[in-house]
């Protein structure tokens, strides 16, 4: 994956307050407010169900999940995720897709198939970016790109700080990563600026263990309404879930399918999971995806695959039993069920995945 942005954001970096930036806000307002070529037209929207936070904003359960889908692979799933009903798009700056997922939303609503509002946008701000004076500037690159004038969510990637700058992966000539001290406390500050702005509805949190939300709560002046983990069988995260929801905190699963199918190590092929889908007449991906929804949980598993993309949302008519439940608890392997382990980031002060933290 290439790790640097176009060199055409470097204006705005050095100067937000450049002209070259309030060309780009003008542009950003007019695509966001140009209506729709006709009324909204597209098949009866599916009925889903919503996950209400904190703010009293509410976001669909299941959404598109986007990483490692770029050019016009992730031009092509969106589409078909909004044709197939989807009306939550998971994205973020460092997966470099934010183009592309934005021209698809656009034609989708000048095509009269949704509008804006329709559809819950979320992204995220890179590490590289944790500096206060750097939020608003990343986040204004994210708007430019989807082509909005403001996001749904916008969630702080990770704890972790990185060296300032464009370049997202910055490393030492030996490989490793650059670290930076800025605390995440004053990051999170800057980006409750951004709500007050209107720039962004909700804020929320990515990655963060229970020491860490509980340092964010202790100062913060609007509450965070998510925090995106990864949670499958595997990796069910029982107790942090649990921290979450007691502090008013939704979840949001990121690989609720446990990775790609092609590991042998991924959740999807076990045989109780098999099991189960044969009894529902399901796929063992539908059925992850429910063990998420019985929990509450909003899942983002992500396919450019037009067949799978409609696979992944067909889950609301089925629920599982209580037994059903207990055999997919009973998976759970700990910390040996990540698939994402984030070691570019264990030297880190504030890596958030320590077992004594």
């Amino acid at each position: 994956m290439q790790k640097s942005i176009d060199s055409r954001y470097s204006e705005l970096y050095t100067d937000p307050d450049c002209e070259a930036w309030k060309r780009l806000k003008q542009l950003v307002t007019e695509r966001s407010r140009t209506p729709s070529k006709k009324s909204v037209s597209g098949p009866p929207p599916l009925v889903m169900t919503t996950v209400k936070f904190n703010n009293g904003c509410e976001c669909p359960i299941i959404g598109l999940g986007t990483y490692r889908t770029q050019d016009e692979d992730g031009y092509r799933a969106v589409k078909h995720a909004i044709d197939a009903g989807y009306r939550h798009i998971d994205t973020a700056l460092y997966y470099q897709n934010e183009k592309e997922i934005g021209r698809a939303v656009s034609e989708k609503i000048a095509d009269g198939i949704v509008q804006r509002e329709d559809v819950f946008l979320t992204s995220k701000l890179w590490n590289t970016f944790h500096r206060p004076d750097l939020v608003e500037p990343a986040l204004k690159v994210t708007l430019a790109d989807l082509r909005t004038d403001y996001l749904d969510l916008y969630l702080m990637h990770w704890p972790t700080a990185f060296q300032d700058g464009w370049n997202l992966s910055p490393k030492d000539q030996n490989g490793k990563m650059q670290f930076s001290n800025v605390d995440y406390v004053d990051t999170w500050k800057a980006m409750e600026c951004l709500v007050d702005k209107g720039l962004v509805r909700s804020i929320g949190l990515s990655n963060f263990n229970e020491c860490q939300i509980d340092r964010i709560l202790s100062s913060a002046r609007i509450c965070p309404v998510n925090n995106q983990i990864e949670v499958h069988p595997y990796l069910n995260q029982k107790t942090l879930v649990d921290f979450c929801i007691s502090k008013n905190i939704t979840v949001t699963a990121y690989r609720p399918l446990g990775g790609p199918p092609t590991e042998p190590s991924s959740p999807i092929h076990d045989p109780s999971i098999a099991a189960l889908a044969e009894k529902h007449g399901k796929t063992p991906g539908q059925i992850m995806i429910r063990f998420l929804i019985e929990r509450g949980i909003i899942a983002i598993p992500k396919s450019s695959n037009p067949e799978r993309i409609k696979s992944n949302l067909n889950v609301f008519d089925f629920k599982l039993d209580e037994n059903d439940m207990k055999i997919l608890w009973s998976l759970d392997k700990g910390a040996k069920g990540r698939s994402i382990p984030y070691d570019v980031a264990i030297d880190h002060k504030d890596y958030p995945f320590h077992t004594n933290v």
